[in-house]
Parts: C-alpha cells; sequence; structure tokens
C-alpha cells in the first residue's frame, strides 16, 4: 500500500480510494484508484506470493494528454506494466482513461 501511495504523490494530482466524499471531489484531473481483486500465486496449497489488481481511474473533462503523460512517465519509471483504456461518462460530463496493472503486496 505505501509503494502505490508514493507513485501517486509522485504524479502529483489529487486523489483516493473509490471515489472523493459527497462534495469533496476536486476539479478535474483527479485519481481514483482501487484493488478490485488478486491474481495470488500458491505452492503447497497456501498463497505463497501476494498479487493485487490495481486500478487507477484519471478524471478530467477534457482530453487532457498533459495529464495521462504524468500519469504513465510514474508508472514507466516504476518499471509497471499497464493497460490502458478510456471512456466518456455522460452522466458526470467526465473523461475516465483506466489504467491496470499488477503489483506485488507488501
Amino acid at each position: 500500500m505505501e509503494k502505490i501511495i508514493a507513485i501517486f504523490e509522485e504524479i502529483g494530482l489529487p486523489f483516493a480510494y473509490d471515489h472523493f466524499a459527497e462534495g469533496e471531489s476536486p476539479d478535474p484531473p483527479f485519481i481514483c484508484y482501487m484493488f478490485p481483486k488478486s491474481d495470488n500465486f500458491s505452492a503447497d496449497g497456501r498463497v505463497y506470493y501476494k498479487i493485487n489488481e490495481i486500478h487507477i481511474e484519471l478524471y478530467t473533462d477534457c482530453k487532457d494528454l498533459s495529464a495521462e503523460q504524468r500519469v504513465e512517465a510514474v508508472l514507466d519509471e516504476h518499471g509497471i506494466f499497464y493497460e490502458k483504456s478510456e471512456v466518456w461518462i455522460e452522466s458526470e460530463k467526465l473523461y475516465e482513461v483506466l489504467y491496470t496493472f499488477e503489483m506485488e503486496v507488501n
């Protein structure tokens, strides 16, 4: 957990786990993140190596390549292999750029 928090601090955008409290959401761009599932490695019937899937959701009110580059530069610097997708959320009037990757649990 400390490693992922350090990564968000390097990115330098406001961030929160899952969502910001009602009325406390900062102006875009901002990040929400989640650990939706694990992909642990087993040995001898036990969890030998703990791995979490991590989702980083970058929210912007317009296509913001510089914000995406900030996120990607830090992930690249840490040697993190990620997948990226994008969607427009009509009800929120926001773009969501989703980065997914796996990271060892310390």
